[in-house]
């Protein structure tokens, strides 16, 4: 693990829970406020039948089990977008206003190492929108209200004693096409790395459809975000020297984006589920939402140089002893 010790601020690891408290609190009561949104309980699981799972790239094996009494298989949620949308349509919330929760996760199939776990911790958000609102300018406009958010939960942070990093609240956006098109040699985490270093704060809009060198910039599901109307927002990460993607998010499918998008992927099995047919059928209300690693902005804020820093989960031999050797406690 490399980085750059001038700028790691040691802390113990009781002032690191309290700061983790401090950012957690203070981002929950901004991003609500930002965005209008009221807090909600979310399910850990869901039923494999329900078609209410996250697929994420498609290839992420899903952590299950069954139940005794009835036998039904029981998946450990990947992320909620899917079970947002129906839960604002069952709370009755008009356009405009949404909802947020902790959402906790298990992913097996991540690589472990400074900024990845097994244990996934996120805000996800979710709002309604109208259908004037299924478009780049108003998703620019909700990406902007986020990274005030964590702007305002950044000042926040100095004033509980802790020495801000440097936050650039000005978001530099960019189509994955045209990020292609400017390094086009490059891979797709070095084009992130290249844009990222260079304006700090970037969101890269247009993630799943295939580019124009016959790859996506990255994979996604094809039934929750609209390929054309997502985007992932990174900060430049100065202690790890890296590109730190703290949130993917995007405007839901609508019935003519779900059936393409199905089609391009080959999952148009995934249409005799209740959730799609709800979405064909025009029974769920337009959206906007995403998810926002709750460590991720901890390691951020922070600057910390491994996200076991700021989480405790499970990590390898590996991992610990080049932590052990940095003299970096894992929490």
């Amino acid at each position: 693990m490399e980085f750059i010790k001038e700028k790691y601020k040691k802390l113990s690891v009781l002032e690191k829970q309290k700061y983790i408290k401090v950012i957690k609190d203070r981002f929950e009561r901004n991003l609500a406020k930002e965005l209008n949104l009221t807090r909600v309980s979310a399910p850990l699981f869901v039923t494999k039948e329900s078609g209410l799972q996250d697929d994420l790239s498609g290839i992420e094996r899903k952590v299950s089990f069954d139940i005794k009494k009835d036998g039904k298989e029981i998946e450990i949620v990947q992320s909620l977008a899917k079970w947002k949308r129906l839960a604002l349509k069952k709370y009755k919330f008009s356009v405009g206003k949404g909802i947020y929760t902790d959402m906790t996760a298990i992913r097996r199939d991540e690589n472990l190492y400074e900024t990845h776990s097994i244990y996934v911790d996120k805000w996800d958000w979710e709002k309604v929108i109208e259908i004037k609102e299924r478009n780049i300018e108003f998703l620019k406009d909700n990406v902007k209200k986020i990274v005030n958010a964590i702007y305002k939960t950044n000042k926040f942070l100095k004033i509980k004693g802790f020495k801000e990093i440097e936050i650039n609240k000005n978001v530099f956006f960019i189509d994955s096409q045209k990020l292609l098109d400017i390094y086009p040699d490059k891979t797709e985490k070095e084009r992130e790395y290249l844009i990222t270093k260079k304006y700090k704060t970037v969101f890269i809009i247009g993630i799943g459809n295939n580019l124009k060198n016959g790859s996506p910039h990255d994979k996604r599901a094809p039934d929750y975000d609209d390929w054309n109307l997502n985007g992932d927002l990174f900060f430049y990460h100065e202690v790890l020297d890296m590109a730190l993607e703290l949130s993917s998010m995007g405007i839901r499918v609508n019935k003519e984006s779900l059936k393409k998008q199905l089609k391009i992927s080959n999952k148009e099995e995934r249409l005799q589920y209740k959730y799609h047919q709800d979405i064909l059928n025009e029974e769920l209300p337009l959206t906007i939402g995403g998810g926002i690693g709750q460590s991720r902005l901890c390691m951020l804020l922070l600057g910390r140089v491994h996200v076991g820093e700021v989480q405790a989960s499970y990590w390898d031999e590996e991992n610990i002893k080049n932590c052990e050797k940095q003299n970096i406690e894992l929490l």
